[in-house]
C-alpha cells in the first residue's frame, strides 16, 4: 500500500535548516541588496538567469518567484556574517517522485564548499523527509563549475542533451546528472 504524503506539509515544516556554516532560510525582500550584489555580476548569472540591471530587478525577481511559492525554495545565509550568499531550491515533480535541484551562488564564495553543503543538506531533505526516489540537477556543459557541486554530491551522469536550448542567444548542451535513493543511502554510510 503507498503511503500519501503532503510534500508541502513537510516543505513548510522544513522552511529552516541548518548546516555546520550556513542557515537555508525563505528569501524576503530584505535580502534585495545581498541578491543584487551577485545578481547583477555577468560571471555569476552567466548560466543562470538574466543579469539584474537594478535592485528593483532583484525586489521583483524576489517577489515573483522566491516569494510569490516559498516552499522548497531557500537562501543560502553565511551564520557568521548573515549575509545571503545564493539561493538553492528543489523543485518536486509529483507524479514521478523525482526533484530538480538548482543553485546560485555569489562568486565571491566560490571554491570555498558552500554550495555543496547547502546541497548535501537538500539531498537529506528530500531523501529522508520527502521520500524522493532519485534528484536530478542540469547544467551548461560550459559550466563546469556547476557540473563540479553536483558530483561532490554524489550526482553521476546520466546523459547530454545536445541542441537542449537556446540561452541568451547561444545554442546549450545540457548534461544531466543525478542520484537515486539507493546510491544516497550508500554515501551516508
Amino acid at each position: 500500500m503507498e503511503i500519501l504524503i503532503n510534500r508541502n506539509l513537510i516543505f513548510a515544516q522544513n522552511q529552516y535548516l541548518e548546516t555546520e556554516r550556513l542557515k537555508l532560510r525563505p528569501v524576503t525582500l530584505n535580502d534585495a541588496a545581498d541578491m543584487y550584489k551577485y545578481a547583477s555580476d555577468e560571471a555569476t548569472v552567466t548560466y543562470v538567469f538574466p543579469i539584474h540591471q537594478s535592485l528593483k530587478d532583484t525586489q521583483e525577481s524576489i517577489s515573483n518567484y522566491f516569494m510569490s511559492a516559498p516552499l522548497g525554495k531557500y537562501g543560502v545565509e553565511l551564520k557568521e556574517t548573515g549575509q545571503l550568499i545564493g539561493t538553492i531550491d528543489l523543485r518536486v515533480e509529483e507524479q514521478h517522485n523525482i526533484a530538480e535541484l538548482g543553485y546560485a551562488l555569489n562568486r565571491d564564495y566560490w571554491g570555498k564548499g558552500y554550495m555543496p553543503e547547502a546541497a548535501n543538506e537538500i539531498l537529506r531533505l528530500g531523501f529522508e523527509e520527502l521520500r524522493l526516489m532519485r534528484i536530478f540537477a542540469v547544467h551548461d556543459i560550459d559550466n563546469a563549475k556547476s557540473g563540479r557541486v553536483m558530483e561532490k554530491i554524489g550526482m553521476k551522469v546520466e546523459g547530454r542533451i545536445p541542441n537542449a536550448r537556446i540561452w541568451k542567444g547561444k545554442v546549450v548542451t545540457d548534461a544531466m546528472l543525478g542520484i537515486t535513493l539507493a546510491d544516497w543511502q550508500n554515501l551516508q554510510r
